[in-house]
């Protein structure tokens, strides 16, 4: 077989020589003891990157996003999320299971909420309901392609819940990814919004780790409910020298990775029996339909595989493409052949 061309996940990444090499010489502590500089340091940078007061290491996307909620949240309390995000669709129930939270599902266009609709979802103070604890954002938008929030609509979306007393998180996991497509400093999608997550294990290509940021004392009540998770970290400032390295050298180049993702589009397009708008994705995600070739996505990524091509099924119908650093402009002209013949194939049936 040829060489595998990796298009599931920029999970997938690998560490760069730098990130290894900083991981075997880093400082390390105990950071339950307050004595992981090298996590301490990682955090200090991040909060100001991402323009919050404090920052904290945590091993998972999914453990940042369930420790805000849990800090943000009363037990019965209810969630206004977005239908198709992330923290709704692939955190296995966790705001029911760990926040004993309700969530009230609004559907989105490209990830934003008409503020309308999420004003008439706070619940109003009638016996039978439970109060509305949480409003959560997704930037960029998984499901929707990697679509992007602006400013604008963050400051829209987050003003009425924040009107009524209600914070507001981001599940910001690509938020480099935004800010790249949109040419805007990361603060300004952040500015508007009370806690915000983000991972260093995606397009930035450290091995492991995320930081939940907000206020200092949101933080502090975020410490101690990561503990209780079991995320009490030891000895892991070998992880946080590679998340330096990641927030130091690999959110640039994050553009490389739109521009291959819009080669990779504008190829799929090309090709007669595939649907996909290039358009429509602005940063490392796209979506395409395998529906007018008369087989199911599933089936079609299982072909895929056999000729060294990875890709992730999303419906019965459409696959998802993901670019990362670890796929070079040659292999997406390689993948876009590969699928092109299979794709004829298919079509003399």
């Amino acid at each position: 077989m040829a060489e595998l061309i990796d298009l599931r996940s920029d999970t997938v990444t690998k560490p760069t020589a730098e990130m290894r090499k900083a991981m075997a010489a880093a400082e390390v502590g105990d950071d339950v003891y307050g004595e992981a500089t090298t996590i301490q340091k990682l955090e200090t940078i991040a909060a100001e990157k991402i323009g919050k007061e404090a920052a904290l290491f945590v091993p998972s996307g999914t453990m940042g996003n369930q420790v805000a909620a849990m800090a943000h949240l009363q037990r019965g309390e209810e969630v206004i999320v977005e239908a198709e995000s992330h923290i709704f669709f692939y955190e296995v129930g966790g705001l029911a299971l760990l926040s004993g939270a309700q969530t009230r599902t609004i559907p989105g266009r490209k990830g934003f909420m008409e503020p309308e609709l999420i004003a008439d979802a706070i619940r109003t103070h009638d016996l039978h309901f439970p109060r509305t604890g949480l409003l959560c954002l997704e930037n960029t938008h998984n499901r929707a392609g990697g679509a992007v929030l602006t400013a604008e609509q963050t400051r829209l979306m987050a003003k009425v819940a924040q009107e009524q007393g209600i914070p507001v998180h981001l599940d910001g996991a690509r938020i480099f990814n935004a800010a790249i497509a949109l040419g805007t400093d990361v603060r300004e999608l952040t500015a508007d919004v009370d806690s915000v997550m983000f991972c260093l294990s995606k397009g930035l290509a450290a091995p492991v780790g995320s930081l939940l940021a907000g206020r200092e004392e949101f933080i502090n009540k975020a410490r101690k409910v990561r503990k209780v998770l079991g995320g009490g970290l030891r000895q892991a400032g070998i992880l946080a020298a590679a998340g330096l390295i990641a927030l130091e050298q690999m959110v640039d180049r994050l553009a490389e990775d739109h521009a291959h993702a819009r080669l990779l589009a504008e190829g799929l397009a090309s090709i007669p029996g595939l649907t996909i708008d290039p358009d429509a994705y602005p940063t490392n995600i796209l979506i395409c339909s395998v529906a007018k070739l008369g087989i199911s996505a599933q089936r079609f990524s299982v072909l895929l595989a056999q000729h060294g091509v990875l890709a992730n099924p999303t419906s019965t119908t459409e696959l998802r493409f993901v670019t990362h650093k670890d796929v070079t402009k040659k292999q997406i002209k390689t993948a876009l052949n590969i699928i092109n013949q299979i794709v004829k194939a298919i079509n003399q049936f």
